[in-house]
């Protein structure tokens, strides 16, 4: 019994003092946690939006070129967005139609900025099927409201991007936007 007793005290320094065994637990388990801290990381920063997807998540526009009457078509997100700079004639005729002629009813007034109300700005996206309606071009057809017209199954919107005639269910969709002086949007 007194051999056994003297290894277990063979084992176990004098209390203050540090042993080879101590010192090779703490290299394993300092070893252990930068392992563990090297395969977690990758993982973790893996699942973070890639620099693409950043690089998209907000765009710029300078709207100085674009002259009344004239849109264009941007990308964001993958979408195309139309912005278009409409004219007195357009916006007066949008705030005049009456909501109960509308398939979706929305005031002109809820779908622009207030104070920019010649600017509209809408996800190019018809609401029908995903088909990108032609309209932002001066030589596209626009319908018989003047705003943009789907040729897949005959959608048809006002130059407020509101659905008038087609099977169409909804309006074009208002992506976030804001502007940043009076000639600069920023989409996203």
């Amino acid at each position: 019994m007194a051999d056994s007793s003297a290894a277990a005290a063979a084992h176990h320094a004098p209390s203050g003092e540090v042993t080879k065994r101590d010192l090779l637990q703490l290299i394993a388990v300092a070893g252990a946690a930068i392992g563990a801290g090297a395969i977690a990381w990758p993982l973790i920063d893996s699942m973070n939006p890639s620099k693409d997807v950043l690089a998209l998540s907000s765009v710029e526009v300078d709207l100085t070129p674009v002259t009344e009457g004239q849109g264009i078509t941007i990308v964001w997100q993958g979408k195309p967005i139309f912005v278009r700079h409409r004219t007195a004639a357009e916006i007066k005729e949008a705030q005049d139609v009456k909501l109960s002629d509308l398939i979706e009813p929305q005031a002109d007034s809820a779908r622009v900025k207030a104070g920019h109300d010649q600017w509209i700005v809408l996800i190019g996206i018809c609401t029908h099927l995903g088909c990108v309606p032609l309209g932002n071009k001066p030589s596209d057809p626009r319908g018989e409201w003047g705003g943009w017209f789907c040729p897949c199954h005959g959608s048809q919107y006002d130059t407020s991007g509101r659905v008038r005639h087609g099977p169409a269910p909804a309006n074009l969709a208002l992506p976030p936007y804001a502007f940043e002086s009076d000639t600069k949007i920023k989409v996203g």
